[in-house]
């Protein structure tokens, strides 16, 4: 893509902007959590609208063409083939509770793939990223490479997801199939889950129930450092649902086995 490098600094100026709309409300005592559907909490800040109008702001000024689709803001048609696609706070629970396991989400489609993303923390500073031939993550003790590990079996895996009570019923049974079969479960870490299996530092991310704008940014991460995402069935997973991310394609394929039952 003939203007990868114009993209990418567009990009890294939209995660910048997000922070400066976010951090100051972050652990603030004046922040109000708006509850978007009264029959299952799902919280909405003003961070997270602050953050989305930024970032909106940043493409309106430098590539005004392309389209948008966010999770505050919804769709914005563009005329050049490419979708931002945004999650201002993935992990909203999260920011309101305090912890830093939340991130800011950018992925940008070309209308058949996810061909970039980013998963920024800006509380701790870090920022991972993927595609144009980069994956790596800065932060407060530099810039390194994103690799996902090899060569871990099953039962030695690490698996990680958001929520212990995951998806439907049937979902959370598919889930426990695979978390009774690997080393170590965690739960609770959003998109930061994906950061950590590029980095290297875990094996699979198993979820249910998301919106693309959950998972382009994650997915081209992952891709970029060698990971694989796909829904249960191996299929696509740029429009969420059902999602998987393994660190090898070894792991991908045991797990799709327990998922399918």
């Amino acid at each position: 893509m003939q203007d990868a490098a114009q993209i990418i600094r567009t990009a890294h100026d939209m995660a910048d902007a997000a922070r400066k709309a976010i951090l100051p409300l972050f652990r603030s005592d004046d922040l109000v959590a708006d509850n978007k559907r009264p029959a299952n909490f799902d919280p909405v800040t003003e961070a997270d609208r602050a953050a989305e109008q930024a970032m909106r702001q940043v493409l309106a000024r430098h590539r005004p063409d392309d389209a948008i689709l966010g999770e505050e803001y919804g769709h914005s048609p563009g005329t050049s083939g490419l979708t931002w696609i945004l999650d201002p706070i993935d992990g909203t629970r999260a920011f309101i509770s305090g912890a830093a396991s939340w991130g800011v989400l950018i992925g940008l489609s070309d209308g058949q793939d996810v061909v970039y993303g980013l998963i920024d923390q800006p509380y701790i500073g870090e920022r991972f990223e993927g595609g144009f031939g980069i994956a790596q993550m800065t932060g407060p003790h530099g810039t390194r490479g994103l690799k996902a590990r090899r060569d871990v079996a099953l039962d030695r895996a690490t698996l990680m997801t958001t929520f212990p009570e995951v998806g439907t019923a049937t979902e959370a049974q598919a889930f426990r199939r695979v978390a009774d079969q690997v080393r170590l479960t965690r739960y609770g870490l959003d998109c930061y889950a994906y950061a950590l299996l590029a980095l290297g530092q875990i094996d699979l991310v198993i979820e249910a129930g998301l919106q693309s704008y959950d998972i382009a940014g994650p997915l081209a991460v992952v891709q970029a450092a060698g990971g694989i995402v796909t829904d249960w069935q191996g299929g696509p997973a740029a429009q969420g649902g059902q999602v998987i991310a393994a660190a090898s394609p070894e792991l991908h394929a045991a797990a799709l086995a327990l998922l399918a039952g």
